[in-house]
């Protein structure tokens, strides 16, 4: 009876397909193994590939994930790996680095791109997703937003939202007993990016649930957790299946909200005749731009990059205050240094901080840049293969190496930071790292915080801006104290897909005499 089962051609059938899937399997694995080696690259062997899924499954965190795959050759210029079955390069040499980034821009001008523009145009369409000419259309279409000049005029406009944030918890001692920074300091990050993108005031310490808030959180949402990690797989993998089943990065409504925003500054610009030096009315500009190779901006266009400077603005800038408060508190001597020399600039201008003095306190932009290398906003950065590029030899005895266009390269910021070779003791904070005397001693493309070369963060000043006059106004008027849920060392969340802390930022405020 059962060997007439499997002579029926359902049994055939399926026992083609095991066979054909099997196969497949092969195939694949054989492939991941042996593209790098036959090439006379290093490559992870199998277990990277155990180690990868623990981070996927949130076994391990996402930091660990990368400073093991950048320990495992310390002698390699750079590594071979695969990512779902799509070749990629590790590259660990600073050199190596500064000519990819840098002197071979032209062979390695973009970013992958995780989402099709078609799929979600939000996300697509922004000026980190843009690829080639529109690229750089964009790039110089937003640059003018970040100049010198563009910075004072915002300063005015981010200090005020300082002072109310920082006078709310003075007025508030009741809530300052134990804070988790990220959910506060998100509230400021709000208020800064309503005031100088979009020309609207929010005070959302006092209005907690204000709908610019809350469409943040929504939109910090999607890249935190596994789902967010399935998703990013869904969307590289199988993006017609994504578009076809209706996944979005983003809410409908938070979607609808943000274009409702957009389109009302618009109107009440035009109508008004409102001028205002800031990114929404730049993209005005590039929209009315007329002849012939001019991109035609859509609201689209203009809506994806206010959403990417609202993320970036909200969450990643919020981290990195998270950060750097958190090493003020449990680093009392850098935090009373700091306080002094703060101190002395608000003496200076009777009172107040402006552009010109904030910029003059070096022993903050010290402990502001080792915040950065211990935490960097991101693990890593990368550039995609646009043309056929030979590496040198990887470790001495090797062969050069070809790289195939659609190659990913991969820049392990985190793993250069964390690397005692040229950070000694990497996990201790240190701000010295960075003083007049040894910052120069800091070897070129081991610190890229924000990258670099022409991809380097087009907003990196503004987010230092507002962090620095954050930390001013707040240690003018608190001494910052550990509580019994501040956690030293921090221990990383593995189920997120950012550097965050397990059980979150928690800090305690005790008000000054001022």
């Amino acid at each position: 009876m059962d060997l007439l089962w499997l002579s029926s051609p359902f049994a055939l059938l399926l026992i083609t397909l095991v066979v054909i899937g099997v196969l497949k399997i092969v195939a694949v694995v054989h492939h991941a193994y042996f593209y790098w080696t036959n090439k006379g690259a290093p490559y992870l062997p199998d277990s990277s590939l155990i180690t990868g899924w623990k981070m996927i499954m949130g076994r391990i965190s996402i930091a660990d994930y990368f400073q093991y795959t950048y320990n495992y050759y310390p002698d390699a210029k750079y590594v071979g790996l695969m990512e779902f079955g799509t070749p990629g390069v590790l590259v660990r040499d600073p050199e190596l680095i500064k000519d990819i980034m840098v002197k071979e821009f032209e062979s390695f001008p973009d970013h992958r791109s995780f989402i099709d523009a078609s799929v979600e145009p939000l996300f697509g369409k922004n000026i980190l997703s843009l690829r080639g000419d529109r690229w750089r259309e964009m790039r110089n279409t937003l640059s003018p937003s970040f100049t010198t000049s563009k910075m004072k005029f915002m300063f005015d406009l981010i200090s005020e939202c300082s002072h109310n944030f920082v006078n709310y918890l003075f007025d508030h001692p009741e809530v300052c007993h134990a804070i988790e920074t990220k959910e506060v300091f998100r509230r400021y990050t709000t208020d800064v990016i309503a005031t100088t993108a979009f020309g609207i005031s929010v005070n959302s310490m006092k209005d907690p649930d204000n709908e610019f808030y809350m469409r943040g959180i929504e939109i910090s949402k999607f890249s935190s957790g596994l789902l967010a990690i399935a998703k990013f797989m869904l969307f590289r993998a199988c993006p017609r299946l994504a578009k076809s089943i209706g996944l979005s990065f983003f809410p409908p409504a938070t979607s609808q909200f943000l274009k409702k925003i957009v389109e009302e500054t618009i109107r009440a610009r035009e109508e008004q005749g409102i001028v205002r030096p800031d990114m929404i009315h730049l993209l005005m500009q590039a929209r009315d731009k007329e002849g012939v190779g001019v991109h035609k901006m859509t609201l689209d266009d203009i809506v994806s990059q206010a959403v990417m400077f609202f993320f970036a603005g909200f969450d990643t800038s919020a981290t990195l205050m998270c950060f750097a408060v958190h090493e003020l508190t449990v680093n009392q001597g850098v935090q009373n240094r700091l306080r002094e020399e703060i101190q002395q600039h608000f003496a200076e201008g009777n009172g107040e901080i402006s552009y010109e003095l904030l910029s003059k306190m070096s022993y903050m932009d010290m402990v502001i840049s080792e915040t950065l290398r211990k935490y960097p906003p991101t693990i890593l950065t990368d550039r995609l293969c646009a043309k056929r590029y030979e590496l040198p030899p990887s470790r001495p005895g090797c062969k050069n190496v070809i790289v195939e266009p659609n190659d990913v390269l991969m820049f392990p910021i985190h793993g250069l930071h964390h690397d005692p070779e040229y950070f000694p003791n990497p996990d201790k904070f240190n701000p010295e790292r960075f003083s007049e005397e040894n910052k120069d001693k800091i070897l070129p493309y081991t610190y890229l915080p924000f990258g670099h070369g022409p991809r380097k963060c087009i907003g990196n000043r503004f987010a230092l801006m507002e962090t620095k006059i954050l930390i001013a106004h707040l240690l003018q008027k608190f001494t910052l104290k550990t509580t019994d849920k501040t956690v030293e060392p921090i221990i990383y969340d593995e189920k997120e897909f950012t550097l965050q802390p397990a059980g979150g930022f928690w800090i305690g405020l005790e008000k000054r005499e001022t």
